[in-house]
């Protein structure tokens, strides 16, 4: 074999190789192959494995997994006329590979394409509510899910039948005020916190002024009824003490008389009593007399 032999056979098999290596293509499972002829798309090979196609045909590959597109946050309008700032997140993926080649080529145009619908879909959204349907203490009143729920069906209609992109999902990440309205919104915060404030503090003055008034009455109505028993008390030991005495002095009145008078001593005479009375008092004749002086 002459070297000229040699080199037709060389020649013969690489172009072989070449043709084969144009001819065949293998396509993984987390993609999607486009052939295109001269530019056209042809048809779109979604199995995974080996497949074939004309070696003057082209093959692009496109990520058919999921992908998160993270806009910039963006200002909005509640209909209450809340401005809101909103930072969002989309997840989607590549549907239809001839649809989005011919309609946007790449995913940051398709980004760009999805902004734009999610953009005016969130407008029209948060513009039909009002804040407290988006952030409220009281979880019966939040729309926020269903409404994003809507919106992420009507991005995938229209992603999908524009450019071939499929929508999973929209989900708000955050939502704040904007910068130069949050010193007047803590304001007004503080503003009805120190109102509710005040309101709280008047009840509580009213309640305890009717507490004490309350209190007042029950002293009042117990001391009365202390003092009714102690003075039928007093009095029912009044008349006891009387019907004793009187026995007693119905028994021997010299000796009731004997005893009633010393007791008026105790009371009346001590070491720092003077006393200026004449001789014939009656106060003073057990002392001058003894008990002679009690007749």
């Amino acid at each position: 074999m002459t070297k000229r032999t040699l080199y037709k056979w060389i020649g013969g098999g690489a172009a072989a190789l070449i043709i084969l290596w144009a001819t065949f293509f293998s396509i993984r499972e987390t993609e999607f192959g486009l052939v295109t002829q001269f530019g056209r798309p042809l048809y779109t090979v979604t199995d995974a494995g080996l497949h074939v196609k004309w070696p003057f045909q082209s093959l692009l590959r496109f990520d058919r997994r999921l992908r998160i597109y993270n806009p910039r946050p963006s200002e909005f309008l509640t209909r209450d006329k809340k401005n809101i700032v909103i930072e969002n997140y989309v997840a989607w993926r590549i549907e239809d590979p001839n649809r989005f080649v011919q309609t946007v080529g790449d995913a940051t145009a398709a980004e760009m394409r999805l902004h734009d619908i999610i953009w005016s879909g969130l407008s029209a959204a948060i513009g039909g509510r009002d804040l407290d349907t988006l952030v409220s203490t009281t979880p019966e009143k939040i729309q926020a899910a269903s409404m994003l729920d809507q919106l992420t069906a009507a991005t995938d209609r229209a992603a999908l039948e524009q450019y071939g992109l499929s929508v999973i999902d929209v989900r708000i990440k955050r939502l704040n005020l904007p910068e130069q309205n949050k010193q007047s919104v803590y304001a007004r915060m503080r503003a009805e916190r120190e109102r509710i404030a005040r309101q709280y503090r008047a009840e509580g003055e009213e309640q305890a002024l009717s507490i004490r008034a309350d209190a007042d009455r029950q002293k009042e109505e117990i001391l009365s009824a202390a003092y009714r028993d102690a003075e039928k008390l007093r009095g029912e030991g009044d008349a006891q003490a009387t019907k004793i005495y009187g026995a007693a002095y119905s028994k021997n009145p010299r000796f009731y008389k004997l005893v009633r008078t010393l007791e008026s001593y105790k009371k009346v005479l001590d070491d720092k009593t003077t006393v200026i009375m004449s001789s014939d008092s009656e106060l003073l004749r057990v002392l001058t007399k003894g008990e002679a002086g009690l007749k």
